[in-house]
């Protein structure tokens, strides 16, 4: 543990201060009667729905053994991940989501809660479990039957058959309904024969696919009587007990990634490989002896996106893991800056805290703000996934539901770590640049979210679908007059943004001031219109600007649209900052306290703020804010986060992060000892008589 953090945690009260003892800035009269947070329960309010499970897994991954080594060889690190697979074993932490008859608990949100909090030790660490249970063990209980659970399940609990998940190809990553792998019934010998026909079909990236798997869920073309079925998954062997490919199989290691080197991944390819029929996984769609197909989903579009949707999680584990190695950063970054000094205020007092500086505040708070209203917007999701999955509210409508919030999310909470990992890299200056610090790792690491998993710019393309169709149902079964309405409504709006007749009125009421100009038009209903009405427009354009490919031929309604594809992006990105807000805001309704609640508040304007500010230019562009409001957002952030500033390390030990989870020497206290020792010094430099004297002081005489 000679790494690890060293800080003490105490008691948090209103007149604490931070880590290590960092004086905060001073109150002005008025904050200075101001109540400060309740740490302990902002922390149970982040750790959500199942934060005793996220406590039990933080208190077990407090052991060093499940710690990333920095510098550690990449095979070093792969033996040492797997180990660890091992102790999660040992502590119970494979078997939350598997059913009671396999040794499980049954609790599948507590699973993924669980699961997430490993990122806090090794984001290796975390993956690979994800791969091993979450992605082949889940394909073999979500997409098998009775038969292959009692097969298979134990074994993959307890880490006697490690596994890869065989579905992404080289030629074909996100787009999985067009790869190239397939499976052929022989009804003679009632077996598939699971082959890659060409290079591009080469199953890719898999983690378990280089060493450790013994065993893939591969996702093939099923083929049967010369028909090809689509998209079906099987259970396929890969080595025999001494770790050699089986007959047919072959492979190689991907060797040295960008990140994430504790894990094993590598390609996988078949040559004409046999497999039992009754090692299809058959929940879905099954063959018969004599090869006859099956199915209870009649629709091969919905039995391919079903058969998806099962294997969500995935997603939702990488949206709770991605806030949580997020909150890391920000908590070492804000933790620094609270201890950190550097220059003087220019009349020749002591140099200042780093984050006393309005820039800093300003490049870590709103991203604070942001990374606070992520946690609220993942225990919705988290709700929602175990809803669906532990049957309560399993129907067609929840599972699409659940598949379109978390590819709403999950981009959205995997690029905001890796802005948010690289700001706080920046603001601790070259000690952020060291490797025991973390946030170098932990931005390598988790580079990779944004394109595993489904890469984010599809998945948000799958949400701006949903968003269209929904739109279009608005208009389902309406006659001619309702839509003539609907559509003088439309254009009215457009005239009244367009004319600049809103922003007239708008800065009439503002009155040339900031204050004014924010008490009118940027409290929470306001933020609320503001982000619910840039959806609903930007759906709304895209929506009329393809209205007319129902009436031109396939090539060109593809050609329109891909002409507006960024536009729907764009929007379905916009709808999951809404999400995220909204969550945020519903968090904050249900805090007792005053103080708390009176501080949450400003953290949840200041992401509001912070996103209004981001598309500044579109509300500007399309009438929603006239210039004067506009210009006071800024400044409005600016009060904001000077506001907070004395909050600020509340709000991260909020995190409930202990020494063992951080276990970066500038966020240890370490750093308050060195400027406490150096301001020592020169105190008693001063009252020996010996300190020289600066040539300043000379010139002056």
């Amino acid at each position: 543990m000679a790494d690890a953090a060293v800080r003490s945690h105490k008691p948090s009260t209103s007149k604490r201060t931070p880590a290590g003892g960092a004086p905060t800035a001073p109150h002005t009269p008025e904050e200075a009667s101001e109540a400060r947070i309740d740490v302990e329960a902002v922390t149970d309010l982040l750790l959500g729905t199942w934060g005793e499970t996220r406590r039990e897994a933080r208190e077990m991954i407090k052991d060093p053994a499940f710690w990333r080594i920095d510098g550690q060889s990449m095979a070093d690190h792969r033996e040492r991940t797997l180990t660890q697979l091992h102790l999660l074993v040992e502590h119970g932490g494979s078997r939350r989501a598997l059913p009671e008859e396999y040794g499980g608990l049954n609790d599948n949100g507590a699973n993924l809660a669980g699961f997430q909090e490993l990122v806090l030790a090794d984001p290796s660490l975390q993956i690979k479990s994800g791969v091993q249970w979450g992605l082949f063990g889940s394909a073999i209980y979500q997409l098998g039957t009775k038969e292959h659970h009692d097969k298979w399940l134990r074994a993959v609990a307890d880490m006697s058959l490690p596994g890869a998940f065989a579905m992404t190809e080289t030629g074909h990553g996100s787009d999985v309904a067009a790869i190239g792998t397939t499976a052929t019934y022989d009804a003679a010998t009632e077996e598939f024969v699971i082959h890659t026909p060409f290079r591009g079909a080469w199953k890719d990236y898999l983690g378990n696919a280089a060493l450790h798997g013994k065993a893939a869920t591969v996702f093939a073309q099923l083929i049967t009587g010369g028909v090809n079925y689509g998209v079906h998954c099987f259970f396929v062997p890969l080595r025999d007990e001494e770790g050699n490919f089986l007959p047919g199989i072959g492979g190689e290691d991907d060797g040295v990634k960008g990140g994430l080197n504790g894990i094993d991944n590598g390609r996988l390819h078949f040559d004409k490989v046999r497999v039992p029929r009754t090692n299809l996984l058959n929940r879905y769609g099954d063959v018969a002896p004599d090869g006859s197909y099956s199915s209870e989903i009649p629709s091969p579009g919905r039995r391919f996106f079903t058969m998806l949707g099962a294997l969500v999680q995935g997603r939702v584990s990488l949206d709770g893991a991605a806030t949580t190695g997020t909150a890391l950063s920000l908590y070492i970054a804000l933790t620094y800056a609270n201890q950190r000094r550097q220059f003087d205020s220019g009349t020749g007092s002591a140099e200042v805290v780093l984050l006393d500086y309005g820039k800093h505040q300003r490049r870590l708070l709103p991203l604070l703000a942001q990374n606070y209203a992520q946690f609220f917007a993942h225990d919705e999701l988290l709700q929602k996934f175990d809803g669906v999955f532990s049957g309560r509210a399993d129907t067609a409508e929840e599972r699409e539901d659940l598949e379109t919030l978390a590819a709403a999310l999950k981009p959205l909470s995997t690029w905001n770590a890796l802005d948010t990992i690289q700001e706080a890299r920046e603001a601790c200056g070259g000690a952020g640049f060291l490797a025991e610090n973390r946030l170098v790792g932990l931005h390598h690491d988790l580079d990779v979210y944004v394109t595993f998993e489904g890469d984010n710019n599809v998945l948000l393309q799958l949400v701006g679908k949903r968003l269209l169709s929904d739109f279009a149902q608005q208009f389902k079964g309406k006659d001619a007059a309702a839509l003539a309405r609907f559509a003088a409504k439309q254009t009215a709006g457009k005239l009244f943004h367009g004319a600049g007749l809103r922003q007239l009125g708008q800065s009439v009421a503002d009155l040339g001031s900031t204050a004014r100009s924010v008490e009118l038009g940027l409290r929470e209903d306001q933020q609320h219109d503001l982000l619910a009405g840039r959806v609903e427009q930007m759906v709304s354009d895209v929506a009329a600007a393809l209205r007319p490919a129902s009436k031109l031929s396939p090539e060109a309604a593809a050609a329109l649209f891909n002409s507006h594809q960024a536009e729907l992006i764009e929007a379905a990105r916009a709808h999951g900052e809404l999400l995220q807000w909204e969550a945020f805001t519903d968090g904050i309704r249900g805090i007792a306290d005053e103080g708390t609640k009176h501080v949450m508040t400003w953290l949840r304007d200041l992401f509001g703020l912070h996103l209004i500010e981001k598309h500044l230019a579109w509300y500007l562009i399309n009438g929603r804010l006239s210039a004067q409001r506009a210009s006071s957002v800024s400044r409005y952030i600016d009060r904001l986060t000077a506001r907070l500033r004395p909050h600020a390390q509340d709000l991260v030990d909020a995190y409930g992060f202990a020494p063992e989870h951080v276990r970066a020497p500038i966020a240890s206290g370490a750093e308050q000892a060195r400027q406490d020792e150096a301001r020592e010094y020169y105190a008693a430099l001063a009252a020996s008589g010996e300190a020289p004297v600066s040539e300043k002081s000379l010139k002056k005489r």
